[in-house]
């Protein structure tokens, strides 16, 4: 503020001095002339020296303010360019967000897709978990049924005036005791259809082997060889047969003729539930 006073007042003074060396053309009038001369003169003579060293003052402010103004500039210029580099690294956040952003996507749907498969296997698990317990529970509540038999190790049996029950006394398997060694007939424990199978052998000549198959009261076969020279006879046949609860299988030996076994179980009496119905 005190420069620009100086620099104004200067100023003023140099307008006053030009002002009168326009208007002091006139003649006669050399008193006044000289007395602003003089005037002119003393404030000059009073005033320069101030002038000059603020005048020098003022350019080393502008000296200084030209520094200032070009290291702002090159202040800004670094500015600049670290925006610049921000800017670029901002872009290349961005685009690291974006990629991040798609691979994330990718990995919840992958996600998601394994999740779903694993909720059809747990229920296909759970399914399959339920079937075989659902078998267990079917095969435990299902009888077992199975007997396989031998009639005798003492060889000859008959011949008998009547007809008789075998009792095959030999017992090689007897599941669910549906056979009674004792009665020599098996008794269907359910409903359901079972297979049956026996074998007759006789070693004596000249005799007729003769046994049946009896379903209850019911005859199913009536099988027969006669022995001749070889000195031996041999049969066998098997049936699958669906029997009611408490239905009874038996074989019989016809009257007047003989079988024979020993430890080779030779007649044998076999059979076993395929299945309740």
């Amino acid at each position: 503020m005190r420069s620009a006073a100086v620099f104004l007042v200067y100023l003023l003074c140099l307008h006053w001095t030009w002002a009168q060396g326009e208007t002091g053309g006139v003649a006669g009038d050399d008193i006044q002339g000289v007395k602003a001369t003089h005037d002119q003169s003393s404030c000059q003579t009073n005033i320069t020296p101030d002038i000059w060293a603020e005048l020098k003052e003022l350019r080393d402010m502008a000296i200084e303010q030209k520094v200032e103004l070009r290291n702002s500039r090159s202040m800004i210029e670094k500015l600049e360019q670290e925006n610049t580099a921000l800017k670029a690294r901002m872009r290349t956040s961005e685009n690291q967000v974006e990629e991040l952003k798609k691979e994330n996507t990718d990995l919840l749907s992958r996600v998601t897709a394994s999740e779903h498969k694993c909720t059809v296997l747990e229920t296909r698990m759970s399914s399959s978990e339920n079937n075989v317990e659902e078998l267990i529970r079917e095969n435990a509540d299902r009888p077992k049924v199975a007997f396989s038999l031998g009639l005798t190790d003492v060889g000859q049996v008959g011949p008998f005036d009547t007809d008789i029950t075998l009792k095959f006394s030999k017992v090689f398997i007897n599941f669910g005791q549906a056979y009674n060694p004792t009665t020599g007939i098996f008794t269907a424990p359910v409903r359901g259809v079972y297979y049956f199978r026996f074998n007759g052998w006789d070693a004596r000549l000249s005799n007729v082997l003769r046994i049946k198959l009896y379903h209850n009261d019911k005859r199913i076969t009536e099988s027969y060889d006669v022995n001749d020279q070889h000195g031996y006879v041999s049969l066998s046949n098997a049936f699958v047969l669906q029997l009611e609860k408490g239905d009874v299988i038996y074989m019989v030996l016809k009257l007047n003729t003989s079988i024979w076994d020993d430890s080779n179980n030779r007649t044998t009496f076999s059979g076993f539930l395929l299945f309740a119905v």
